[in-house]
């Protein structure tokens, strides 16, 4: 009798567990603006090797996008995520040197974007993830007293054509890119 008992709890348990899954509202997936980042020339990265003080060090990329590591040679890492890396370190890094390497990529600093046009100081500044053109605006000083508010153009770097694209101040800045705030004839 207490068999059975039990058993008709565990299966009123197990349909109640897969009701409530079945019924459970679905959370969208958000990938944070790091994870998706691809790195690039003058990024300074740090890789960490979990338990191999030899094999944790930074480097700053090469214009070729690449860095030499250790034991494995040149990397191209340019285009690469973070989560990606990773993998391709671990990955060879198990290929004979390490058994069950844990490797940790991060970006210790952001390669530049460039604010040029009327601005108060135009230059090579920080990217800084969830970067905005009216934050870069502010970074380089504000606007001049001819700056055109509403004629801004920014060609991306993984632009291959390099047209100039009309953006809005509250469009994102990313690394690599040439912001030019165009002069207001008014």
């Amino acid at each position: 009798m207490m068999r059975v008992l039990l058993q008709c709890m565990l299966l009123i348990t197990f349909a109640l567990v897969a009701h409530a899954e079945e019924n459970a509202p679905s959370v969208p997936s958000h990938k944070s603006a790091a994870s998706e980042y691809k790195m690039g020339p003058g990024d300074e990265i740090r890789i960490i090797v979990l338990a191999e003080k030899d094999l944790t060090l930074d480097f700053i990329l090469s214009d070729a996008g690449t860095i030499s590591y250790p034991f494995l040679g040149e990397i191209r890492v340019r285009g690469l995520t973070v989560s990606e890396l990773e993998k391709i370190i671990s990955k060879r890094l198990s290929e004979g040197f390490i058994v069950d390497p844990v490797v940790n990529v991060q970006i210790a600093k952001y390669r530049q974007f460039f604010i040029n046009g009327e601005v108060r100081e135009p230059g090579g500044y920080p990217y800084q993830p969830g970067l905005t053109v009216h934050m870069a605006v502010a970074l380089a000083g504000g606007f001049t007293e001819r700056a055109a508010r509403r004629s801004i153009v920014v060609i991306h770097e993984d632009d291959p054509s390099h047209e100039p694209q009309d953006i809005d101040l509250n469009d994102r800045v990313q690394p690599g890119d040439i912001v030019l705030v165009e002069e207001s004839f008014f």
